[in-house]
């Protein structure tokens, strides 16, 4: 069937695609997050500023350590889907392993740094909460919470980039798969066997 077999081929790439355009943004939302330290804080009372960074927010400290793995293990699905063909025992185990990860860390990093850029501040002297975001606090500008922004929007493209993927990939799979029951169906009906046909004369 060789239009079955384009089908499976065109599914394979776009699959593989996914999976690096996913990884190339998870490395990138990881790297604009750590970054993200360009907003100095100036606090009330004559307190001495303070430079604010991804680190003063778990949720984005997450983003970074859950985007690095994601995108470890997204090479490893690449690896095991082109060089192993996804048929090797390794591949067999750890691709299923590996499609449920991979969305999974890079959806919850999304969702908690989401959340916790809703209401960015920072705890000042005596108590106060300083918006990070407004003119005044970001000293006259606001570039933290705009790279911390599109970090996140990013991280967001690599999960959806690699949900994509790995539906390309099981859709493929599935036909893939029921080819092949077709074709052993058809031979077994045919009566022959793994050593040829007999014909009785």
């Amino acid at each position: 069937m060789p239009d079955e077999k384009k089908e499976s081929k065109t599914a394979t790439a776009i699959s593989v695609a996914g999976r690096i355009a996913g990884m190339g943004l998870a490395v990138a939302s990881a790297v604009l997050m750590a970054t993200a330290s360009q907003c100095t804080v100036y606090a009330a009372y004559g307190v001495r500023p303070r430079t604010v960074t991804y680190s003063n927010f778990p949720p984005f400290v997450y983003l970074v350590g859950a985007n690095a793995i994601a995108a470890f293990l997204e090479a490893i699905a690449i690896f095991l889907s082109v060089w192993k063909k996804g048929k090797d025992k390794k591949a067999t185990v750890l691709m299923p392993l590996l499609a449920a990860a991979v969305p999974a860390l890079l959806y919850s990093a999304t969702g908690a740094a989401f959340a916790a850029s809703t209401n960015l501040n920072y705890c000042s002297a005596y108590g106060q909460r300083v918006s990070v975001c407004a003119g005044s606090a970001a000293g006259g500008g606001s570039n933290f919470c705009t790279q911390v922004r599109i970090a996140i929007y990013v991280s967001l493209a690599a999960a959806i980039a690699v949900s994509i993927a790995e539906v390309v990939s099981a859709l493929g799979g599935s036909a893939s798969h029921s080819d092949s029951d077709s074709d052993s169906s058809s031979s077994s009906e045919s009566g022959c066997c793994d050593h040829g046909c007999h014909h009785k004369h």
